[in-house]
Order: C-alpha cells, then sequence, then structure tokens
C-alpha cells in the first residue's frame, strides 16, 4: 500500500492512501488520549468530549448539518488509549470535511447549555449500559481487580456518573486545551483524494492551528501480579458466568501477536477448541470467548463464558484451565496454526479494501509507531511460531498472574 506522510508546522501528523475505486473521502482524526489520561477523581471525561465534539465548535454552530447537506456521514468511538473521530464525504465535497473537522480542533463552543446535554447523554448510557443491562459492570469489577495502580483500572465510561455529573465547564476547557491539540493528533485522509489536494486542504485549514502545550504522559506502572485475585459476586441475571483475565504485555510487544493467535486457537469459529471441545463436546458451557485487549500499556488476556444449565462454576474453571494446561505443555498443530494466520491474513486484506478502514487503520499505526507498519502486521503473524506461542502460554496462564470472577445467578428467597 502507497502511504504519503507530512507533518504540518503545528505537528499535526498528516498520512494518506489514494484509492481511485471509489467516489467518496475519508477523514479520520485520532487524538492521543484516552481514559489512561484522566483524574482517578475525574473519570469519564474522555468519553464525555466524544459527545461534546459534536456540540458544535467556535465557528460553526450545528456539526452534522452541513455534513449530511453534503452527502457525509459520521462517528466516534473511545477507549482506555485513544478518542477517534471519522467522516465519510463525497469527493466533489470534501473541503466541507476538512472545514468541520479543523474547526473543532481549533475550539469547541463551550457553554453550559452543551455541557448540560451532553453530560445527561453519557449519564444515561452509564446507566444503561452499566447499571441496568445483565452484566454490565463486569468491567467496573473486573479492572480495579486486575489493574490496582495503572488507569485502566477504570472503564472508558468512568468509574461512576457522579464524575461526570460534577464536571464543571472550567474543567471541560482545560481537558480540551491539554489534549486537543494538533500535535497531538494525527489525521488520516484516504479515499478519491491526490496528495497534492490532501496536502493543499490540510495546510489551508488545519495549519492556521496554533500547537498546544500537551503534557508529558507519566503514568504509574502496574507491579507484577504475584497472586491470584477472586471475586464472586450475585446479580439478577439469567445465567452464571465466568470472567478470567490474565496479564499479557503491551499492543507493541513482539508476543503481542503470539496472544492474538492463541485467542483464536482458543475460541475463533465453530472448530476452535473452547467450542469443539468445551461447548460441542463436553457441553461444559453454552458458549465462551477469549480475547486480547490489545492496550498500549500492558494489557490482559479475556476469557469470558456462561456455562451450561447444571455446570458449577468451579467445574467450569476447571475446564478452562485444562485447556490453558494443554497449551503450555503441547505445542500447537502446524494445520491449526496456519489455518488460524490463514485468517488472520485474509481479514487484514479484505479489511484494508474499504477506504474508511484504511483511513482508521493509518491513522492508529501513525500514532503507535508509523503507518508502514500496516504494510507488516500479516509478517508479524506469520512469524509467530508454536514453541512461540507454547512459551508466551507458560508465561502468562499462571494462577498467580490472573484473575477470577464469578458471576453468579441470584437465588430469590
Amino acid at each position: 500500500m502507497k502511504i504519503n506522510k507530512l507533518t504540518l508546522d503545528n505537528g499535526l501528523r498528516l498520512v494518506h492512501h489514494e484509492d481511485t475505486s471509489t467516489q467518496m473521502v475519508a477523514l479520520n482524526i485520532v487524538y492521543d488520549v484516552g481514559a489512561r489520561d484522566e483524574h482517578p477523581d475525574h473519570t469519564g471525561f474522555a468519553h464525555l468530549f466524544e459527545h461534546l465534539m459534536f456540540g458544535g465548535s467556535v465557528h460553526i454552530p450545528d456539526y452534522d448539518a452541513p455534513l449530511q447537506l453534503a452527502g457525509g456521514e459520521n462517528n466516534a468511538w473511545t477507549n482506555n488509549d485513544i478518542t477517534n473521530y471519522y467522516l465519510t464525504v463525497p469527493k466533489s465535497n470534501v473541503e466541507i470535511g476538512f472545514w468541520l473537522e479543523s474547526d473543532r480542533m481549533l475550539e469547541l463552543a463551550f457553554s453550559e447549555q452543551s455541557l448540560e446535554v451532553q453530560r445527561g447523554v453519557v449519564m444515561e448510557e452509564f446507566k444503561q449500559r452499566c447499571l441496568n443491562q445483565p452484566y454490565g459492570d463486569v468491567g467496573h469489577l473486573l479492572r480495579p481487580l486486575a489493574y490496582q495502580t495503572h488507569p485502566y483500572r477504570w472503564p472508558t465510561i468512568g468509574k461512576e456518573p457522579s464524575h461526570v455529573a460534577n464536571a464543571t465547564l472550567d474543567e471541560v476547557k482545560s481537558f480540551f486545551f491539554r489534549f486537543y491539540a494538533p500535535n497531538n493528533a494525527v489525521l488520516a485522509v484516504t479515499g478519491n483524494i491526490s496528495w497534492e489536494e490532501t496536502v493543499r486542504l490540510a495546510e489551508k485549514w488545519f495549519g492556521p492551528i496554533p500547537r498546544r502545550e500537551v503534557p508529558m504522559r507519566q503514568l504509574p506502572q502496574e507491579p507484577i501480579q504475584t497472586e491470584e485475585r477472586r471475586l464472586t459476586v450475585e446479580r439478577n441475571v439469567p445465567l452464571d458466568a465466568l470472567f478470567m483475565v490474565f496479564h499479557i504485555g503491551r499492543r507493541g510487544d513482539a508476543d503481542y501477536y503470539a496472544f492474538d493467535i492463541l485467542s483464536d486457537i482458543l475460541s475463533n469459529g465453530r472448530s476452535s477448541r473452547f467450542n469443539q471441545r468445551l461447548v460441542q463436546e463436553k457441553k461444559l458451557f453454552s458458549s465462551i470467548d477469549a480475547y486480547i485487549s490489545g492496550t498500549r500499556d500492558a494489557g490482559l488476556f479475556h476469557i469470558s463464558g456462561k456455562p451450561s444449565v447444571g455446570v458449577s462454576l468451579e467445574q467450569a474453571e476447571a475446564a478452562v484451565r485444562e485447556e490453558l494446561e494443554e497449551l503450555k505443555h503441547s505445542l500447537v498443530g502446524e494445520q491449526e496454526l496456519e489455518k488460524v494466520k490463514n485468517k488472520f491474513e485474509s481479514t487484514q486484506i479484505f479489511g484494508n479494501i474499504n477506504y474508511l478502514n484504511v483511513a482508521t487503520n493509518l491513522a492508529w499505526y501513525e500514532l503507535t509507531g508509523e503507518a508502514e507498519d500496516i504494510n507488516r502486521e500479516v509478517d508479524n503473524y506469520r512469524a509467530v511460531t508454536a514453541e512461540q506461542l507454547r512459551m508466551v502460554a507458560e508465561e502468562a496462564f499462571r494462577k498467580e498472574n490472573g484473575v477470577v470472577l464469578y458471576y453468579k445467578k441470584q437465588i430469590n428467597k
């Protein structure tokens, strides 16, 4: 994939890939700020900003209306590491996208009314997702068990609704000017637009925005866990559930690819080990999944499942541990490993056919390393060996490196 790059004088990193097979253009801006950058007593701010950014900017009172009139669409998402905004627009109206995104990077139309509206939206989302949904509080239970020092110990939506409910306009402004800066962002532009036109529009609309003083990130590092942590809760849910996590490395570590492959060997598809053995053959689980968090700081290997009726959480946990022990002591077969690698390769190839996916991926890779890393991903997965899988499993799937949550169905007395 041909990638063009430029850093503007104000520090904004610009990446580009031209795709003439579409009549659309995508702009994806990723800001280097997430929930890990929040104060422990003021959580949920990164997610709040995902909403505030659509409430109007200094020169544009309504973000959505001009984009819709231009035939465009937009959305955003936040996690513990980053905040991501994207839009798509027909190539003939592409300048509207640059105009909209640059104005809200310059400054939002801060007002008590806008803050009040978005606070209400976020608090309602917290109630729906975390308080009124079965298993909705799992993140609030697991994270503080797994992380006792690092700010990954709270979810993106925040520790509790009161943190956002009590947010003041001055606190919100301070957060914006600390992190929403050209020198703290990457703009990826893909689709039917030339590199020359991309540079012209980026310089015209983003160039005048002044760089800002972005604080140096100094996050407390999580100490190595030395003993297993366990918790049992009872809730009004339809079924018991088992949640297990194990500490692993960062998204940028070499072993990241091995852990990603392990999670797919265990639970991706009908022929995966968990599905074949624990669901189909032994009928111990009605459903079970494994995945990795893939965070920029040290992350987690997640296993979650709902035991079949009549199967205790203790039996379910023992069955999972048996599968993990096998990974620690036996090499994954060549055919099984190759099948998973082929899936990764096809996912990568087909995923990067879509111009919007390319914009999202280029922005991420440039923020965390360099955009050209997108061309190396398949090779990184291909390089993983069966022995490497065994070694990382042996290191990670130790009891003292894990957290277990028994989430029990409440018995009405």
